[in-house]
């Protein structure tokens, strides 16, 4: 039996970013999650424990995140009798619009992938890691999965037919501050309000908003960032869901953001900041309306991390 042992960290993440639904997402230097894997005599993956998750994940390789897409780049290898334990850390919170099940699938994937000597380059990982998130929520919802992997701001082309990710620049001054309330939304709920249609105004504007952002990240014009981190379509569906949302919001604006909207399904909600201190002042401002209203909340300041998944 082999005595390496590999640990790898898979960050939180930022989805949709206000205009881009299912079309945009970012990777956070924290929080995220870790796993630990090494060869073992017994033969197949085994998860041997898992921490942080108050008894709610399942040590099953074929029901929890980290296992599924684990066990799918193993069978790609044939190697799905291969002896492996896995230990999974969770530090970060479940169900917090931060892809906390994205970062388990991420993480699993690529501890395998770094046991073995990297037999996959890191985006061909994706098709993998996107199991483990199919068996999260019975669809193959990639903005989560592609920012915890390769990290920066990323743009899905396409995800159905050829995983087309483009990653887009990062300007230095930007920062996101993300404050989670500890409120429950369900990912199935969320999606399950939204209508299936929207109007020709609303594609206009959700359309400009989402090329002005993109513009702005190229030129690193703050001001155009500002002006395009708007939801006309996903946000006003759902703020519902999230107590005070929108006195969060302007709070967050009030005290300096460039933007500020849903991260993914909520509850978790984001800002995007130019430079450290502003996005400081904005995450302690997001967070005074949620313990004013006695929701308990955590916040979260944070650099784009570029380097998404990585080997510690």
């Amino acid at each position: 039996m082999d005595d390496k042992e590999i640990r790898v960290f898979a960050p939180a993440t930022v989805a949709n970013v206000a205009c881009g639904f299912d079309q945009l997402g970012f990777a956070l230097s924290h929080p995220g999650d870790e796993v630990v894997v090494r060869f073992t005599d017994r033969p197949g993956l085994v998860i041997t424990h898992i921490t942080g998750a108050d008894g709610k994940l399942s040590c099953d390789p074929r029901e929890n995140t980290a296992g599924v897409s684990a066990l799918a780049m193993l069978e790609a290898l044939d190697k799905k009798d291969l002896g492996i334990e896995m230990e999974i850390h969770k530090k970060m919170p479940l169900g917090s619009g931060l892809g906390s099940s994205a970062a388990s699938s991420v993480a699993g994937v690529f501890a395998v992938n770094e046991l073995l000597g990297r037999p996959f380059e890191k985006k061909g990982l994706l098709p993998f890691a996107l199991e483990g998130e199919f068996l999260a929520h019975k669809a193959y919802v990639a903005d989560n999965v592609t920012s915890s992997l390769l990290g920066g701001i990323l743009l899905l082309k396409d995800v159905e037919h050829n995983l087309d990710v483009q990653p887009l620049p990062v300007p230095a001054e930007l920062y996101a501050a993300v404050v989670y309330p500890q409120v429950e939304i369900l990912t199935k709920t969320a999606r399950a309000i939204l209508s299936p249609t929207i109007t020709l105004k609303q594609h206009i504007e959700q359309s400009g908003n989402l090329g002005g952002f993109i513009v702005g990240l190229f030129k690193s014009d703050y001001d155009l960032i500002a002006r395009s981190l708007r939801d006309v379509v996903i946000e006003p569906q759902r703020a519902h869901l999230i107590p005070h949302f929108y006195i969060v919001k302007e709070a967050a604006l009030h005290a300096g953001a460039l933007g500020c909207s849903i991260s993914g399904s909520g509850p978790s909600v984001f800002a995007l900041c130019k430079g450290n201190d502003i996005a400081d002042q904005v995450g302690l401002a997001m967070q005074q309306v949620f313990q004013d209203a006695g929701i308990p909340c955590e916040v979260f300041v944070s650099a784009i991390n570029t380097e998404g998944a990585i080997k510690l």
